[in-house]
């Protein structure tokens, strides 16, 4: 942002673009998300089956989410996002027509390519076009925008099963994600010249250098290191459950496809309303205080899941606080590690760190589902609601940023320096 007038402009003509685009694209993910489960479940497999399923879909995005963050970086944000747009393409037209859950895998496997190459340009995109003063609120309006996604979706994905089947659902789904591909490698044709310009030889020299890099800060003790403690705990405790909610409401509470997607829809409702003061929290009173409370509603609220009551209304009120946890942790996050490392670097950070947290968590769906059949359906709920109180303890006393001697934030490389040598 070189202007005064873009400095004052939260959102980008170009920003907005790329928030359609991820909307359209992501709505598409959001009709299947709650329900292909269910749908894994009707091609005859087993709860630990359904968990295997999603724990090796993971893989393919840990193999290339690093390589998606380098050639962000060194590339283009907007072309990284055009390429893998094309293997969501593929994956999503496999679903539809898959015969056994071993299908699904696959499908889930090649679509989780876009996930890689997309998931490292979103949130690096959206600090490059944010002034550091604004980048919660940025975040904050452009997590709020991406959360129609959420409303718009899994109703829609719900309505279309109950009245038709999870086939048809997934050619709409398709149809839009294949739109929203058209879209992305069209801005990428007319908005990534600039990428192009400033774009840097792809070597493998340059992605061992960048991996060092972000690896040493990784390790090295300070604000990066503690960001990505606390963050593979909350990955590890909600993958251990998030699978297992739509099996639980409907195995043992009797909730519909359709409810459930509603539920989907009270969530995203919630989220939307509360990303953007959350943002505002970030940038006046920084970034652990959202992301402390956020751990303990959603704590609380998994704790309550099994607890409550099976009825819808219970399930609402819920989902309610889980869109309000996971609404106040979210621009925070983003903020606090645009913040933390180089400039250049962004997309590499973003596609270490959750290709670190994946592994990690990688067995997390596939533990879940075996305490689920061995023990009890609770038990993986509970687990995850004590991680996520847990984690409250190193974000309070470890998230914060270095200050200088007026006691602000330091810009740039200097706030980088001074958080490895915490």
């Amino acid at each position: 942002m070189n202007t005064e007038t873009d400095k004052q402009r939260l959102i980008t003509p170009v920003l907005a673009w790329f928030m359609a685009a991820m909307v359209l694209a992501n709505t598409a993910g959001a009709m299947q998300g709650m329900l292909l489960p269910l749908y894994v479940s009707e091609l005859g497999a087993t709860i630990t089956q359904v968990g295997l399923v999603f724990t090796l879909s993971n893989i393919v995005p840990l193999v290339l989410q690093v390589f998606g963050g380098w050639f962000s970086d060194n590339y283009g944000r907007l072309r990284a996002v055009a390429i893998g747009s094309i293997g969501g393409v593929l994956g999503h037209l496999i679903l539809p027509f898959a015969t056994s859950w071993v299908w699904v895998l696959v499908g889930l496997s090649v679509g989780s390519i876009a996930r890689a190459m997309v998931g490292p340009s979103f949130s690096a995109f959206i600090a490059e076009q944010s002034s550091e003063q604004h980048r919660g609120r940025v975040y904050g309006i452009t997590d709020t925008i991406f959360m129609v996604i959420q409303v718009i979706g899994p109703p829609l994905g719900g309505l279309l099963v109950s009245r038709y089947d999870f086939k048809l659902m997934l050619l709409v789904s398709a149809a839009l994600y294949t739109a929203a591909a058209v879209l992305r490698v069209r801005m990428a044709r007319t908005d990534g010249k600039t990428e192009k310009e400033d774009s840097q030889p792809l070597t493998w020299d340059s992605l061992r250098s960048s991996v060092a890099t972000m690896l040493s800060m990784l390790v090295a003790g300070g604000l990066i290191t503690w960001i990505f403690v606390t963050d593979g705990v909350r990955d590890i405790a909600f993958r251990m459950s998030d699978t297992l909610f739509p099996l639980y409401m409907e195995e043992i509470s009797g909730i519909t496809a359709a409810q459930i997607g509603w539920l989907g829809s009270v969530f995203g409702i919630t989220m939307m309303a509360i990303t953007i003061p959350s943002g505002w929290i970030s940038d006046k009173l920084g970034e652990r205080i959202p992301i402390i409370a956020g751990f303990l509603i959603d704590g609380f609220a998994v704790f309550m899941f099994t607890r409550l009551g099976g009825t819808f209304q219970a399930y609402a009120t819920l989902f309610m606080l889980f869109g309000i946890g996971v609404g106040l942790q979210s621009p925070a996050y983003n903020s606090l590690v645009s913040k933390a490392v180089p400039d250049n670097m962004r997309g590499m950070a973003f596609g270490l760190f959750w290709t670190s947290l994946g592994i990690i968590s990688l067995p997390a769906p596939y533990i879940g589902a075996a305490l689920w059949e061995r023990f009890d359906p609770a038990v993986p709920f509970t687990i995850t609601a004590i991680m996520a109180i847990v984690s409250v303890l190193p974000v309070y006393f470890k998230f914060r940023l270095p200050k200088n001697e007026n006691g602000e934030n330091l810009p740039g490389d200097q706030s980088r320096d001074s958080t490895i040598q915490q």
